[in-house]
Formats: structure tokens, C-alpha cells, sequence
């Protein structure tokens, strides 16, 4: 997701270190090469302005000029900025489902991947949080939508069902009938997959409205394509302002796009990125962690994630 920008990144930052002293004008020359990297990545102008100003205001003063090792100074404070636009250190990227049943509403565009992140989700929290977690799909409208999701829950574990399909229902009715058969059956955690549309309409978001009106969502979560750029940041807007989202999903992060909407997304919204999709399969759902991210953007790798990702798939006696 991020290779050309790191790579026009990790250019720049080989120029600075290559250097004994910095001045302040080295600095400024290489934040406009910095701008000119985020905006080439399809970061939204005004974050790219933002980002640059806080940098700029700490790598110019006297303690970064003076450094025994400048260069390494600056890149340190461009990682803190970076860290800081995705939501910080302390960023909450929990969900909160704690009296059951919690209800997830996952709302977004069609083709974002809404359906089978409602299914990774499923599988994340029956396997790392022990829940028992009902599915219902409350797209009436695109072909096969309902079945998709049974037969992702059939995928996942017995800890995960989803709502059995009574043709002709609206959405709002499928709705009050899954969380009175989330109640009766003790389910811990309820998640609504709402219809997408390829584009926002108003029928649409009257819609998702009402759902979040009947089903009072301890989570609304926007799932948005990675891939798709500024009009993922526009999207994003929108449901913000229309729905109580809680947080954002971003999908397809493994793929070859240039990240700008991934940057660009926290920082316009003001919401936290709770996860992001990698993959098709079921396991391919990871919580986000601006640090790792922001190490990533700058080539250091995200080590942590691969041992993690090893430890769960690793016999430890084999091991």
C-alpha cells in the first residue's frame, strides 16, 4: 500500500542523514519534498498543510539544527507527526461490546467490502474475544447479498450464525427481528450488515438512519476501500455526517494504491481506524496500530505484526 511513498521518503531522509549539520534551510527544502511525496500519495491537501506546519515547527528550532545527529532528529519527529495523524498512541481501536448483545452496524459503499469484513469481524471477535456472534444482512437489494453472509458465517466457527433469510422483508424489519433473536438466544454480540450502494444517495442514507435509529449500535463502523483515494475521505464525510459512526474499517491495505485515503481518513473524520482488511480470507483482519503503520511508511518494516501473525499460526511444540 505504501511502497512509493516510503520509497520517495526513505530518498529524502537518505539526504538529511548523509549530512553532518542541517540548516534550517536544508530542512525547509526537504519538508517541500515531503509535501510534494504526500501529495503525489493522494493525501487530502489540507491534512498534507496541517502535517507539514506541525513538523516544521519542531524540526526548525535549535535542538534539531544543533543535534550531534540532525538527520535522524528530523526523521524522528516526522514519525511522531505521522503517528499523530493516525490517531495517536493512545488512539481507542477497541469495540465496545460489553453488555450483550452489543450491536455492530457496519455501514459503507457497495463494493467496499462491507459484507466479508462483517464475516472477518465475526471470526475476530468468536476467536480472540470467545463471543458468540449473530449476522444479519439487511441488503434486500443487491443479488445474493444475504446468502454471501450465511455462507461466511458457516465459515467462521460454531460461535458464529447468521439470521435465517425470510424473503420479502424490509430492512428495518430485519432489523427488530434480529435483535429480539439476538436477545432470546443469548447472542453476545449482534452485527448488522447494511446495504451499500455505488453511490450515496439520499434513499440510502434515510436508510441506514433508521436502522441506526431502531438498533441503538453501541459501534457504527464505516468500511472504506483503501484503494479508491479522495473519494474514500469524501465518503467518509458524508456518513460522518448522517450517521453516529464510532470508527473506521479500511480495506484491501494490502493492496498496490498509494495510501492517501488511509492518511488522509483519521484526520478529516476525527474518527479512529479500528481495523484494516488485508486479503480475502477470513483471518485477514487486523487491528490498527498507528505506530506500526507509521513505522511502516518510513521502511522500518512492521516486525511486530509478523511475529504476532506467526505466533497464531505456529505450533509452538513444532516451533
Amino acid at each position: 500500500m505504501f511502497d512509493t511513498l516510503s520509497e520517495r521518503l526513505g530518498g529524502i531522509f537518505d539526504g538529511l542523514t548523509g549530512r553532518g549539520a542541517l540548516s534550517e534551510k536544508d530542512v525547509n527544502a526537504a519538508l517541500r519534498e515531503i509535501r510534494v511525496a504526500l501529495l503525489e500519495a493522494d493525501v487530502a491537501l489540507p491534512v498534507v498543510k496541517d502535517f507539514i506546519d506541525g513538523v516544521r515547527s519542531r524540526a526548525v528550532g535549535e535542538e534539531v539544527i544543533r543535534s550531534v545527529k540532525p538527520g535522524q532528529q528530523v526523521i524522528k519527529i516526522v514519525y511522531d507527526a505521522l503517528v499523530d495523524m493516525l490517531g495517536g498512541e493512545e488512539a481507542d481501536t477497541s469495540l465496545r461490546i460489553d453488555s450483550p448483545p452489543a450491536i455492530i452496524m457496519m455501514a459503507g459503499l457497495q463494493g467496499s467490502g462491507k459484507t466479508t469484513t462483517t464475516g472477518k469481524l465475526a471470526k475476530r471477535l468468536s476467536e480472540k474475544e470467545r463471543k458468540r456472534v449473530l449476522l444479519a444482512s439487511l441488503d434486500t437489494r443487491r443479488p445474493a447479498a444475504m446468502e454471501q453472509l450465511a455462507i461466511l458465517a458457516d465459515q467462521c466457527n460454531e460461535n458464529v450464525s447468521a439470521l435465517p433469510i425470510i424473503q420479502g422483508q424490509l430492512p428495518a424489519d430485519i432489523a427488530r427481528r434480529a435483535l429480539n433473536a439476538a436477545k432470546i438466544s443469548g447472542y453476545d454480540v449482534l452485527i448488522l450488515d447494511t446495504a451499500g450502494r455505488t453511490t450515496i444517495d439520499e434513499q440510502m442514507m434515510n436508510e441506514v438512519a433508521e436502522i441506526a435509529q431502531i438498533a441503538n449500535p453501541s459501534e457504527t463502523l464505516l468500511v472504506a476501500d483503501a484503494l479508491t483515494g479522495q473519494d474514500a475521505v469524501e465518503t467518509a464525510s458524508r456518513f460522518n455526517a448522517r450517521l453516529p459512526l464510532t470508527g473506521l474499517v479500511l480495506t484491501r491495505m494490502d493492496g498496490d494504491g498509494r495510501g492517501g485515503a488511509a492518511l488522509s481518513m483519521r484526520a478529516v473524520t476525527g474518527l479512529p481506524i479500528k481495523f484494516m482488511g488485508v486479503g480475502e480470507k477470513l483471518d485477514g483482519l487486523d487491528a490498527f496500530d498507528a505506530k506500526r503503520v507509521a513505522g511502516r511508511i518510513l521502511g522500518q518494516g512492521d516486525i511486530v505484526s509478523l511475529v504476532e501473525k506467526a505466533a497464531e499460526q505456529m505450533d509452538t511444540e513444532k516451533a
